[in-house]
């Protein structure tokens, strides 16, 4: 079963292997991302999200899915010394860079939770996988018909953080100018909410991603810096 929607402003793809999946399979994924979108988006007016940054909201109103989100973010600001921050002066409040790994991270676990157990659920580029082998291509960061390596995953996720599709993005909370000093950053972790914020906290960071994604537990890196080297960790599991 294949099926493909554009969601999150983003193209979402779902595979799945199961000789017993159907489309009403991938109908909770769906829904879910729909409702994440809905309730999180900083773009929307009427989101959660923006009615929490507008004042109308107290933290002890918040939903229970809000609060984790925001929880994470706060983890991750103090883990990167303030690189990786969702309440930038002068701009309001955005948690994408962690809404999208958790969300995605949790519709593959509403899959999983109802028996399916071989799957690809790809959001934008970044992946969660299970029931391997799976092959996933890390994108050249300058060259879009080209690949920097091929990695095989069997059950987690891969996220890559990078200018090409959006430019200059990615802003470190520290400077609160767009982050320099890499090219690309891909994350392999056990999931994708952490795959996609280290990548993301990574890029913030700085050339010094690199070595705190590589310190993050369970996390094995692909980066290409600004002067255009490769690094990665020793654990990376590329393909073949």
């Amino acid at each position: 079963m294949r099926r493909v929607e554009q969601v999150m402003g983003f193209p979402v793809s779902l595979r799945i292997d199961d000789e017993s999946a159907s489309e009403k399979t991938a109908d909770p994924v769906f829904a879910w991302l729909r409702e994440v979108d809905a309730r999180f988006s900083p773009f929307r007016a009427d989101s959660e999200v923006s009615r929490l940054d507008r004042g109308e909201l107290t933290p002890h109103e918040l939903s229970p899915e809000l609060t984790e989100v925001l929880g994470l973010c706060e983890e991750y600001r103090i883990a990167t010394g303030g690189a990786f921050d969702v309440r930038l002066p002068g701009r309001g409040l955005d948690p994408c860079a962690m809404v999208k790994g958790w969300s995605v991270q949790r519709a593959a676990n509403l899959l999983s939770s109802r028996g399916t157990s071989r799957f690809c659920l790809n959001a934008g580029g970044d992946v969660v996988a299970a029931g391997g082998p799976w092959r996933v291509g890390v994108r050249h960061p300058e060259r879009a018909d080209r690949l920097c390596t091929v990695l095989a995953i069997t059950d987690g996720a891969v996220a890559t953080s990078a200018r090409y599709e959006r430019g200059d993005h990615i802003l470190d909370g520290r400077t609160g100018r767009p982050a320099t000093g890499l090219l690309s950053v891909t994350v392999v972790a056990p999931s994708l909410t952490e795959a996609d914020a280290t990548a993301t906290a990574a890029f913030a960071m700085g050339a010094a991603g690199v070595e705190w994604a590589a310190s993050r537990e369970g996390c094995e890196v692909f980066a290409v810096d600004a002067e255009r080297r490769v690094l990665r960790t020793a654990g990376l599991p590329v393909a073949g």
